[in-house]
């Protein structure tokens, strides 16, 4: 098993500078995922532990060994590609084994290898197919395979998912997060880094999830503190579904104002505040984390509600408030017409759940002692 260390990380391309200086440390039998938009350079990082892409500066270090300058197959990694990089002209029995092929292992190994794996993703019945026979799920497996059988140190996997449709890359979520919990089980080499643009996988199959904004680290944690800490309005705005709201806002004293309406803030939120901010602010509150008042009710925000989408159990609101859009997830059965004047809606944020971030640097300046 082995450690993944970036330190000081950077790539660039003539004037253009990709990967700006990232430091990142992937522990032992970890599952790490990289998330972020398009272009924030989650894909060239992983190239660049591959040994696909040089790197200009810093250092990555498997285990103790520094492989900047080390071949790929030198540095004890596999990769499994977004388009799956199965060789067409072979059976998956012979695409399985290749790289121990390569390394002219023993043939009863490499039968034994071979089989175990297929075992292990239930390809069993497919040995015998070319590529072009598989459907999506089944060629994914397959190059999940051909990576599993070289026991690597390290496995990267570069958006794997993102070709399948929409209920095989659940199945798929839970097949690879499975197959690593098994491997660290039997004492098997399960060091994961993992790029995709999908928040949904990352927060459902990573132990922890470096977001990533134009080749720079947001924020480094756990799934559970991303959604309920985000350090700063980006990772706030990336993690979760739908999206934080997130409203330009004005805090002079404990009242917070969006355009000509005012809220009191309580003590809770006033003592999570750090010293010395810019009365400028940007509120963020999940869409979860509003509830609809009674049309009495002080110190809520008033909205026109624009559009209304029936999810089944959850009801979502579009709101204008102040010419600001928020949107607000009800449940169904808590979905109370009779709160509505007309098409205008009173919501009553969570106080717990209010994020605020400074409007320029977009730090959250509301962690304080928020759980």
């Amino acid at each position: 098993m082995a450690r993944l260390q970036l330190r000081n990380l950077q790539k660039s391309y003539g004037d253009f500078k990709a990967v700006h200086g990232i430091n990142l440390e992937v522990e032992d039998g970890e599952f790490m995922v990289l998330v972020g938009p398009s272009g924030c350079a989650k894909s060239t990082t992983l190239r660049m532990i591959a040994g696909l892409e040089r790197v200009t500066g810093g250092e990555i270090r498997i285990g103790e060994t520094l492989v900047n300058d080390k071949a790929p197959g030198e540095r004890g990694i596999a990769m499994v590609f977004q388009n799956y990089a199965l060789y067409p002209h072979m059976k998956v029995r012979k695409n399985l084994s290749f790289g121990l092929r390569l390394k002219r292992r023993p043939a009863d190994e490499i039968e034994e290898a071979t089989r175990d794996v297929s075992n292990i993703l239930e390809i069993g019945d497919y040995l015998e197919r070319l590529p072009k026979q598989l459907s999506g799920g089944q060629a994914q497996r397959v190059a999940v395979g051909r990576a599993l059988i070289k026991k690597p140190q390290v496995f990267l996997f570069d958006e794997p998912l993102s070709n399948l449709d929409a209920k095989l890359r659940a199945s798929m979520r839970v097949r690879i997060t499975d197959l690593h919990k098994q491997l660290k089980a039997d004492g098997m080499q399960s060091t994961v880094v993992y790029v995709t643009h999908d928040q949904t996988e990352a927060m459902t199959m990573g132990d922890r999830i470096c977001v990533m904004k134009d080749g720079h680290i947001m924020q480094v944690a756990d799934p559970v503190t991303l959604y309920n800490r985000p350090a700063n309005a980006f990772v706030a705005g990336f993690i979760g579904s739908p999206e934080m709201n997130l409203v330009d806002a004005n805090l002079k004293g404990n009242v917070l104002s969006i355009g000509a309406q005012s809220h009191a803030l309580s003590d809770q939120v006033m003592a999570r505040l750090d010293q010395g901010h810019s009365p400028e602010l940007i509120l963020g509150v999940r869409p979860q984390h509003f509830s609809i008042a009674d049309a009495d009710t002080e110190n809520t925000f008033e909205g026109r509600i624009s559009h209304v989408e029936f999810m089944g159990h959850e009801v979502y609101l579009y709101v204008h408030v102040e010419g600001q859009q928020m949107i607000v997830v009800v449940s169904a059965t808590n979905y109370d017409r009779s709160k509505i004047n007309g098409d205008h809606v009173r919501l009553q944020p969570q106080p717990a759940a209010m994020h605020l971030f400074d409007r320029k640097s977009g730090e959250n300046i509301s962690l304080g002692h928020l759980q």
